[in-house]
């Protein structure tokens, strides 16, 4: 009997979410979905050492039940992740919020930080401070995302988060998967959105915009699932 390909969309209710560096599970928490969605989330493993962004991302894809079908949801470093992820497991679709699916959409100044590996001259007490400059320059907008900002920092690795500059420097995919659909936002300043391609661009939205603007990333995301 041949498988409903159809039938297999329209049970398609897990989805996958892998979180942005330097964050964790509770940067989706404004997401809104269906209470039929089971929310998964893809909290983050220790890295091998000189491990690759493609590598990582292998063994993270290791917890994904490959038998139910799924969405993923990357943000920021999270989306280069899912993009990898999707190129080996074939979700029904996949979101990336903030990031990018190829290298290209890195601004030039990165890819010449990775080849100078000014990454590794920084002190790794360094990414534990931010100050109301770095603030603005992440997005935050209220008083509530700058504590939450805070928060995620004070609790971050800073040996993770070096590694992960690393691997976002020295990632070079060309590859973008079928079934993706990228938001990003027009005052993204990490990612500049003139970089990108994105598909649906959100006005005003800044890097944190998965949480400042969180209802009208929601309303992308639904619209996008509902159209399959």
């Amino acid at each position: 009997m041949e498988k409903d390909c159809t039938l297999d969309i329209i049970m398609a209710k897990r989805i996958y979410l892998i979180s942005g560096l330097g964050a964790d599970r509770r940067a989706f928490k404004k997401l809104v979905f269906p209470t039929d969605i089971d929310l998964v989330y893809l909290d983050w493993i220790t890295p091998e050492l000189g491990e690759s962004l493609e590598s990582y991302a292998s063994r993270l894809a290791l917890k994904i039940d490959t038998s139910i079908p799924f969405y993923l949801i990357g943000l920021s470093f999270g989306g280069m992740l899912a993009t990898e992820i999707a190129k080996k497991l074939s979700p029904v679709h996949t979101f990336l919020i903030s990031s990018t699916p190829v290298f290209s959409g890195l601004p030039w100044y990165y890819k010449r930080a990775g080849n100078l590996r000014l990454q590794k001259m920084i002190p790794v007490a360094l990414f534990k401070r931010i100050n109301n400059i770095g603030m603005n320059f992440l997005g935050a907008k209220t008083h509530d995302e700058r504590v939450l900002l805070k928060q995620l920092i004070i609790d971050s690795d800073p040996n993770f988060i070096k590694w992960a500059l690393t691997c976002i420097l020295k990632w070079r995919n060309k590859e973008r998967p079928s079934n993706l659909t990228h938001i990003h936002g027009t005052a993204d300043i990490i990612l500049p959105v003139k970089y990108h391609q994105a598909d649906i661009t959100i006005k005003g939205g800044g890097h944190f915009m998965v949480y400042s603007d969180a209802k009208e990333v929601s309303d992308c995301i639904l619209k996008e699932i509902n159209k399959i």
